[in-house]
């Protein structure tokens, strides 16, 4: 079954999809080990472990789309993407769609700020008029429902007006989106337990809640979200908060010490099993060299 579909069927039950954020595949493989229905492919997080930047726009469409197409192989999780702004104009926008379809993730988001874009905690976001964005996104959903039925990727309407314009224009941006053919409704930026409150009250179709580690909302739990209707709850900054304190604790502690100081926090042979070596092993003990026909 196509990861869309799960995703899609997942959504249809009434099942909250809790999707951590990965900035890479192994991250990717570290969600689908600790038994999460999904993964979240965050932008903010390619950036980072892409280029060791800020989330500003700076990984092209070929770039995010290849991270995507790395991450759909490194696990058989449903994978939900983060595509930017589309990548320019309207033949941009179906070229995006159409090479993370190929790629195989299970949905898009697409949001609806302008050059230069920013993360949507940062400040300074600047918004493309609704009627404009609106556009976008039934551009998106034409391209999605090119695509066989049981094939065709979600496309979450992503909206940023939350803090550039405040929660009553973010949920009229997210209605109209929804009107456009988008599955899902998004409004990102969230830090208060008061805001996914009005945004929960004031969408009632399929919507996602991103929630950032350290805000005040990343305190409710599953259960309220579902509760309150959201349908996903991307977690997008937690393995890589926690991973890149860990290396810094590592390497500051290696750094001091001159060597190692203690036993790995996971073996080698952990690390190979994650990354599947056995497999691969398996397939060159019988496939590899010394087995082949010296004629």
């Amino acid at each position: 079954m196509h990861a869309s579909t799960r995703l899609r069927a997942m959504i249809e039950r009434g099942e909250l999809v809790c999707a951590p954020g990965a900035p890479d595949s192994l991250t990717a493989r570290l969600v689908a080990q600790a038994g999460f229905p999904a993964v979240y492919m965050t932008g903010f997080g390619a950036t980072a472990s892409r280029l060791g930047t800020p989330d500003i726009g700076l990984l092209t469409q070929t770039e995010m789309t290849e991270h995507a197409r790395n991450m759909v192989r490194a696990t058989d999780l449903p994978v939900i993407a983060d595509a930017d702004t589309g990548y320019g104009g309207p033949s941009n926008i179906h070229r995006t769609v159409r090479e993370y379809q190929q790629a195989g993730v299970a949905a898009i988001h697409l949001e609806d700020q302008i050059a230069p874009k920013r993360c949507g905690q940062m400040a300074g976001v600047q918004l493309m008029p609704a009627a404009e964005a609106a556009s976008r996104i039934a551009l998106a959903c034409k391209v999605r429902d090119e695509a066989p039925p049981d094939q065709r990727l979600l496309i979450i309407a992503r909206t940023d007006a939350l803090a550039a314009a405040g929660v009553d224009e973010a949920l009229a941006r997210a209605r109209r989106y929804a009107a456009a053919g988008a599955d899902l409704m998004f409004v990102d930026g969230v830090k208060t337990v008061a805001e996914v409150e009005a945004i929960a009250a004031g969408l009632s179709g399929p919507k996602v809640v991103s929630l950032v580690d350290g805000t005040e909302a990343s305190r409710l739990h599953r259960d309220e979200l579902q509760a309150m209707g959201f349908a996903v709850v991307l977690y997008a900054v937690t393995a890589l908060f926690a991973v890149t304190h860990a290396a810094q604790q590592a390497l500051a502690a290696l750094q001091a010490a001159g060597g190692p100081v203690a036993a790995p926090p996971i073996s080698y042979g952990e690390f190979c099993a994650l990354v599947d070596l056995p497999m691969h092993q398996a397939l060159d003990d019988t496939y590899g060299a010394k087995n082949g026909s010296a004629g």
